[in-house]
């Protein structure tokens, strides 16, 4: 399957409050109807602080992410070229900007259990460096990124998103530099000191130390997660 992410900014007209209340009820009823969709996920942003790494911080200033599962990119447009994508094309600019839209797929490295407890959930949107390609990115993050992030303490669950595609207007591809992202991480955690110490440790240390080898900047967002599909 892949994954469509929208990178979703809050209208500043709107409180936090009523916007999590609108995307969560209002526009998540209307995007639930999509055809050939799978699952659909919103992550809504509670902590925009760069968390336990010191480490660049890239441009992207955001209050969710949309995570809609498909079986492929062809269902995907199917979904988004119909008439039941309207009246969620309609509704977001009551609420929300989408300066972009990145689909991926996905490596899920270390699997969250069905039934964890309590979470935290920690985000961070990837931009590769300069004078890395996309196919040495992909390498570096999967083969040997993925091992180095999995010996640190504490995680739950780590899922990496690895961009294949973009979108500006949805339904349209985009190039690169319209949005310009590689990858979005996904790590669960028991709390906010279990992200601490997991980074602090000397697994941590290495895995940031080879991250700067490859990655340019890194934007990190603690989210609270709802479930709509």
């Amino acid at each position: 399957m892949i994954v469509r992410m929208g990178l979703i900014v809050r209208k500043p007209e709107i409180s936090p409050e009523e916007f999590r209340r609108h995307w969560r009820t209002t526009h998540g009823s209307h995007a639930a109807k999509l055809p050939n969709l799978r699952e659909y996920q919103q992550n809504h942003v509670v902590d925009s602080r760069q968390l336990a790494i010191d480490y660049k911080r890239g441009n992207w200033n955001l209050d969710g992410f949309s995570a809609l599962w498909f079986d492929d990119i062809e269902a995907m447009r199917a979904g988004i070229n119909s008439d039941a994508y309207k009246s969620v094309d309609e509704d977001s600019p009551s609420i929300m900007e989408l300066p972009g839209i990145v689909i991926a797929v996905q490596n899920r490295v270390v699997p969250l259990p069905k039934n964890p407890g309590p979470t935290v959930k920690r985000m961070a949107i990837l931009v590769r460096k300069p004078g890395v390609d996309a196919a040495a990115f992909q390498h570096e993050w999967w083969d040997v990124h993925a091992g180095k992030v999995t010996a640190m303490p504490n995680i739950l669950g780590y899922t990496q998103n690895l961009v294949i595609d973009r979108e500006v207007t949805p339904g349209k591809s985009a190039p690169y530099a319209a949005v310009p992202i590689d990858g979005v991480v996904e790590l669960w955690f028991r709390d906010v000191p279990a992200i601490e110490q997991a980074f602090a440790s000397k697994a941590g240390k290495e895995t940031m130390a080879h991250a700067s080898s490859f990655i340019g900047d890194i934007t990190t967002y603690l989210v609270e997660t709802h479930d709509i599909v």
